[in-house]
């Protein structure tokens, strides 16, 4: 008997879970990163079993982004995840590829994807900071870290290094509109391309409204 999606979502909403979630990072977030997986698994030779789990569990442990242990979290959430799958129905010689791709998901941990698998994961992952919602999300963080929306003399990052330690627009300059060059399957690179594009107009938009 496999594991099943209540499975996933009932580990994910313990309290100990999902308490540690912040609000770009939720079960909202998981589930999608799950649906962009099963996406780029229509087109892509991998072992269905792994990217799925690795995608419910890549999260089981976060970490705000202005925490100093930041970089861990990705590792933190491969052990908790291993645990997880030791005690329920997976095969364990998969165990360990799962740890890997959670670990390798994160941008901020820089672990390179050695796996397909993991390439998967990442670029599912990766797709959910881009488009629409990688506008909301981006404003979520920002808000929730209270930093300003944008530097009022130079929004754009004209005439000066992007800090979205301070500024929230700057993020998209900083990550967010490089992230396409950093897809490893073709069919995330070519969404990915088309939610940046969205991204550029929102932008633009922007400019207009403030300047």
């Amino acid at each position: 008997m496999k594991l099943s999606k209540a499975d996933f979502l009932n580990f994910l909403k313990t309290p100990e879970i999902s308490g540690s979630a912040d609000s770009a990072h939720d079960i909202a977030h998981i589930k999608r990163v799950v649906k962009n997986a099963k996406h780029l698994l229509q087109t892509e030779d991998a072992d269905k079993e792994v990217v799925t789990a690795a995608a419910w569990l890549h999260d089981c442990v976060t970490l705000q982004k202005n925490h100093p242990d930041r970089k861990k979290a990705s590792i933190l959430a491969a052990e908790k995840a291993s645990i997880f799958l030791k005690h329920h129905p997976f095969p364990e010689h998969k165990i360990v590829q799962v740890a890997h791709a959670i670990e390798a998901h994160s941008f901020s941990a820089g672990i390179p994807a050695q796996t397909i698998e993991a390439e998967i994961v990442q670029d599912a992952d990766r797709l959910d900071a881009l488009g629409a919602i990688g506008i909301a999300r981006c404003f979520l963080v920002g808000g929730s870290l209270n930093r300003a929306l944008y530097n009022p003399d130079d929004p754009f990052c004209f005439e000066r290094k992007p800090e979205d330690s301070k500024w929230t627009i700057d993020h998209f300059f900083e990550k967010l509109l490089k992230l396409s060059d950093t897809m490893n399957t073709v069919s995330a690179k070519k969404e990915a391309l088309r939610r940046a594009e969205y991204m550029k107009r929102y932008l633009e938009r922007l400019r207009e409204e403030i300047e």
